[in-house]
């Protein structure tokens, strides 16, 4: 019995394992590409709106390969309701995507990687307004360890910019409003967008949208007069210029989907789990191969702010177990092509938050963990 137990533990593991550091190279991947790439292309929001474009044909392509699987037909949302219904959640996305990316001209990975960990604040801020959360004193500790941690990080920091951590920290207020948004959003069953390839799709033209305005008034007289884009002298340039930017948006795909393929075939708390220590490896890294320096008090900090998003993970581990009473049903999160999303019969909002985590990744967990996330590009 010991011996059948410790087998499939071990299976478990050597599934989980390759699915980890599947996630670990597009989510560590993407936060390295970004800095790197707006030391030769200072111009994000671009590079946003052309990912955006990207993910949006590799999200139509995999709908597409989807139907001719299956043989049926996916979600499809009329501009009429993607207006109505899904709007202010990609209005909320675009925008901290492209402060987030914004914030890599100045900001180092390290600063932007701990400020950015505070956007589980603003996510618990929302979800209790939106009345997805209920108010405790676990959730009180979780947000006073983070904020707690995010002050002594950046507590007379040698490398601190403020008008990167401001844009930081705006991304992260609004990351609370997108993946609030978006947790509802894709609680409306009869919308069908439970599984996050159809949610990419609809989302990403209206992102596009979102986002143009902002471009055009900060970069599009720079990027008119730039030799970066429209007045280079080689054509070499170029090409090399736009295998970078699609190296980019495979990465902010690739993301999304290693994300959601580690939730379905394990749990969200692995996601959870790895997300932590891929802010330790983030970190590891930036000081060991960018040069980003760190004093006693900022790695403290960071400690004290892991505590925070650690207990909020075994807060969310022990909520979850109530789904798994006799008295509520949830099934498992759907496969990546498969058409109807996971549902739970129970009526109190609160309820199925919790048995929607049981079974696929909270929207907390998402943007702590990869933020990028598993519906856009930042990383989504």
């Amino acid at each position: 019995m010991a011996a059948g137990v410790g087998g499939a533990a071990l299976g478990r593991a050597a599934l989980a394992a390759p699915l980890v550091l599947l996630y670990y190279c597009f989510s560590i991947g993407i936060t390295f590409y970004n800095k790197w790439l707006m030391k030769s292309f200072p111009f994000p929001l671009l590079v946003t709106l052309l990912h955006l474009v990207l993910i949006f044909g590799l999200s139509a392509l995999a709908r597409a390969l989807a139907r001719c699987r299956s043989g049926r037909p996916r979600a499809e949302l009329s501009w009429a309701d993607c207006l109505r219904r899904a709007a202010p959640a990609a209005l909320s996305t675009s925008l901290d995507i492209g402060l987030s990316n914004w914030s890599f001209l100045y900001v180092t990975v390290s600063l932007y990687t701990m400020t950015k960990s505070s956007a589980i604040l603003f996510i618990l801020l929302f979800s209790l307004l939106f009345k997805l959360e209920e108010m405790r004193v676990t959730l009180l500790l979780v947000v006073l360890l983070i904020a707690g941690g995010l002050f002594m990080f950046t507590y007379k920091s040698t490398q601190f910019s403020a008008q990167g951590f401001m844009l930081v920290l705006c991304a992260s207020f609004l990351g609370g409003i997108r993946w609030t948004l978006t947790q509802i959003l894709m609680q409306k069953a009869e919308l069908g967008l439970q599984n996050p390839i159809d949610i990419m799709f609809h989302l990403q033209p209206l992102m596009f949208l979102g986002l143009f305005p902002l471009f055009a008034v900060f970069e599009g007289l720079p990027l008119s007069i730039s030799e970066k884009l429209f007045h280079f002298h080689e054509a070499g340039m170029l090409c090399s210029l736009v295998g970078k930017l699609f190296l980019g948006g495979i990465l902010a795909f690739g993301l999304g989907f290693s994300e959601f393929l580690l939730v379905s075939r394990t749990s969200s708390l692995t996601l959870s789990i790895a997300g932590i220590f891929k802010e330790i490896c983030i970190l590891f890294l930036a000081t060991h191969l960018l040069g980003d320096r760190l004093s006693l008090l900022n790695w403290l900090g960071f400690a004290v702010c892991l505590s925070g998003i650690s207990l909020h993970v075994i807060l969310k581990a022990v909520n979850s177990k109530g789904c798994r009473t006799p008295g509520n049903d949830c099934e498992r999160p759907p496969a990546l092509f498969s058409c109807s999303g996971a549902q739970c019969s129970s009526h109190s909002t609160v309820v199925y938050l919790q048995c929607l985590r049981a079974g696929q990744p909270s929207l907390g967990d998402v943007a702590k963990a990869g933020g990028a996330a598993a519906l856009s590009a930042e990383s989504w």
